[in-house]
């Protein structure tokens, strides 16, 4: 059970895959998409509230795409998180106005999601990029074999 909601989780993932991109070489929503097996639908309102947020930066055109706005290393997964949640959820029932979830449930919430928040402040993208790329490299024996030939 993951205690981020599915856009938020889906939102870094996005933002991994931006960040592995080549400098000055955009990637597309449905490039994103393919590469996460979504339709782009689902995707896209998650690239633009990065975009709304300052995380990423859409560029229109034929070879457009998305980029980070700014450097990995300043960008924190508690940001991204943070931009996911401003995405509207017309499908999630709002919840109820009792005194218990007033004074007791939302707080106690809304501390632990601090908590959470400092968590996830303490991960940045060029941390989580760097070890998505060493996923795609071929293990170091590969490497050395290689290097032989």
């Amino acid at each position: 059970m993951s205690l981020l909601p599915r856009k938020a989780v889906l939102a870094i993932a996005a933002v991994i895959d931006v960040a592995m991109q080549e400098q000055g070489k955009p990637i597309s929503a449905k490039t994103l998409a393919a590469r996460h097996g979504l339709p782009p639908r689902h995707l896209e309102p998650v690239l633009q509230a990065l975009v709304r947020c300052g995380i990423l930066k859409g560029i229109r055109g034929p070879r457009g795409g998305y980029e980070l706005a700014r450097d990995r290393r300043r960008v924190t997964v508690n940001d991204i998180v943070r931009a996911a949640g401003t995405i509207e959820e017309s499908d999630e029932p709002h919840i109820t106005g009792s005194e218990l979830v007033r004074k007791i449930v939302l707080p106690a919430i809304a501390s632990a999601e601090r908590e959470l928040g400092a968590a996830l402040s303490r991960i940045n993208v060029e941390d989580m990029a760097r070890d998505a790329q060493a996923l795609n490299e071929p293990p170091a024996e590969a490497r050395t074999a290689d290097a032989r030939r």
